[in-house]
């Protein structure tokens, strides 16, 4: 079969710690697309945030959040020993800073303040402008690309992306339970869904994937047959 040079957009949307980011990595490594990470990017304004003192006992302070904006810029550069991209706030890497316990329980607040949204789903629409990108989030398929080609959802039970996320962290060195990381998980999913601006929802046009019982490899070709599908058509 001849190698079609057709270049699409791929937007993953789902749940947190459904392993989005890993599966986009290996879809652009595979592909050899672009890689937007754009979880990463609200985490790297949370954090910022967290920093600067917007982000205290009392919550998510969205004005003081707001003015930070103008100050923040997230740029990625790619590591050659990890085989991904790095992601840097104003020149500093903040690659492990921005997976912090911290961090996730107060993106999903600071991700629904609409002036953060619409900022950096102008820089997500800048990146992705010459297709050939692949980019997981909470509204790729439904607000930053509607008009992508392939859209995929993806969801897995809540105990197994707890357990996901509580081997991550621990392998960092986080002290942090289980029970703490699934508490977590459910409260962002419902945040995630209840928030006024670009609430997670599947695209009416998104084919759904379900891993919570699925390895890697099977993942991959779970993918690979839709994509070649929408390329050679």
């Amino acid at each position: 079969m001849e190698q079609t040079t057709k270049k699409i957009i791929i937007a993953l949307d789902g749940f947190s710690s459904c392993g989005k980011s890993t599966f986009a990595k290996a879809i652009a490594a595979r592909l050899g697309y672009i890689f937007i990470d754009t979880g990463a990017m609200y985490r790297a304004v949370t954090l910022y945030a967290l920093e600067q003192g917007a982000i205290g006992e009392n919550g998510v302070d969205e004005a003081a959040v707001v003015q930070l904006l103008p100050q923040i810029n997230i740029s990625f550069r790619f590591n050659a020993e990890r085989g991904a991209s790095d992601v840097y706030v104003n020149g500093e890497l903040v690659e492990d800073k921005i997976r912090s316990i911290e961090v996730s329980n107060a993106v999903s607040s600071v991700s629904s303040i609409g002036a953060v949204r619409e900022k950096l789903v102008a820089m997500q629409q800048q990146m992705g402008r010459e297709r050939g990108v692949v980019m997981d989030g909470r509204d790729i398929g439904t607000v930053v690309f509607p008009d992508a080609e392939l859209k995929i959802f993806m969801t897995a039970e809540a105990t197994v992306r707890a357990q996901r996320r509580y081997a991550e962290l621990t392998a960092k060195g986080d002290n942090v339970t289980l029970e703490e990381i699934l508490e977590n998980v459910i409260s962002r999913d419902k945040a995630d869904m209840e928030r006024a601006i670009s609430p997670l929802r599947q695209a009416e046009d998104a084919v759904v994937l379900d891993n919570s019982h699925m390895s890697v490899e099977e993942q991959m070709a779970w993918f690979m047959e839709r994509y070649e599908a929408i390329v050679n058509a």
